[in-house]
């Protein structure tokens, strides 16, 4: 039995806090609110994860620190960089391994499936918080300070999920209502079941190999917008979903007055061509094979139906 620290209770945190603690471990999962998943084996304590000396204090004789928080888009390049500069004065104090949850956004745009091999050429703001994030890990890592390893994964599906797709597409379409998406509804695009980014990072903690390198999450073939929202529909019950391309002038507008809105502008990119993750290195390396697409929707849907009774 050993004991590992998640930060965050978020959809990652939360479902990497229950795996480790279904397989026996101990888990001190960290958030502001003290939230999180109830088990017995899940400690969930109120703790400010940028402070640096309390979570130092947290980390103490842990084997692996798990850093799965999440934030507002508008707050990552203030939020992240002492989220992560503590995470890493803890994993040196403590001598645990970490692993981070991270995305894609770093690469900026790439042409045909992205492995982990491709360089970090971000073309956002927050694509260049995510490059900053890990360079800085990988340098502690590198200069022998720390062992630390990050798991990207694509937008997500699954228990809890929130995404673009999710809280603009899936609302509406299961409603009945034609949803406008700020992108191409018909470019193929990767989604990543929230219980597969737990289950790799579990793995990758575990295995002193895999440390040092970034991996993708297992992740099924790509669908579209268009096609999840049907799928959506069949799995709801709902009428045949409508989606349509939201105008750009539209999308501009909204961001005048919504926040959410204004942070998607720079992140088109990603939905106006084929955004494909290439997981074949993490399948092979660890035996994870991806969640079906199906399976992940139907969580998805199940969480949402559940927090609306």
């Amino acid at each position: 039995m050993s004991l590992h620290v998640v930060i965050g209770a978020g959809p990652v945190g939360a479902a990497t806090a229950l795996l480790l603690a279904e397989r026996g471990d101990e888990v001190r999962l960290l958030t502001r609110s003290g939230s999180g998943p109830e088990h017995a084996r899940v400690r969930r304590l109120r703790v400010d994860a940028a402070d640096a000396a309390a979570l130092a204090e947290h980390c103490a004789g842990a084997t692996a620190i798990h850093q799965c928080a999440g934030l507002p888009y508008a707050r990552w390049a203030t939020d992240f960089p002492p989220l992560n500069a503590a995470a890493i004065g803890a994993a040196e104090s403590s001598g645990a391994v970490l692993v981070t949850a991270g995305n894609l956004y770093g690469y900026g745009e790439f042409d045909g499936p992205v492995t982990e091999s491709q360089p970090l050429r971000p073309n956002s703001s927050k694509g260049r918080v995510r490059a900053e994030l890990w360079e800085a890990a990988l340098a502690a890592h590198r200069a022998g300070r720390i062992r630390t390893a990050e798991v990207r994964g694509s937008d997500y599906l699954g228990a809890g999920a929130k995404s673009t797709f999710t809280e603009v597409v899936l609302s509406a379409v299961t409603a009945g209502r034609t949803a406008l998406f700020p992108g191409d509804p018909d470019a193929p695009h990767s989604w990543t079941a929230v219980e597969d980014v737990a289950r790799t990072l579990v793995a990758v903690a575990a295995d002193e190999s895999a440390w040092g390198r970034a991996w993708h999450v297992p992740t099924a073939d790509p669908i579209s917008v268009r096609a999840l929202a049907e799928l959506a529909t069949t799995l709801a019950g709902a009428s045949p979903a409508r989606v349509r391309r939201m105008p750009s002038a539209l999308l501009w507008a909204a961001g005048l007055f919504d926040a959410d809105a204004r942070e998607i502008r720079e992140l088109r990119y990603q939905f106006d061509r084929p955004f494909v993750l290439d997981s074949t290195a993490a399948t092979k390396e660890f035996g994870i094979e991806p969640t079906p697409t199906r399976e992940a929707l139907r969580a998805t849907l199940d969480t949402r139906d559940a927090a609306i009774t």
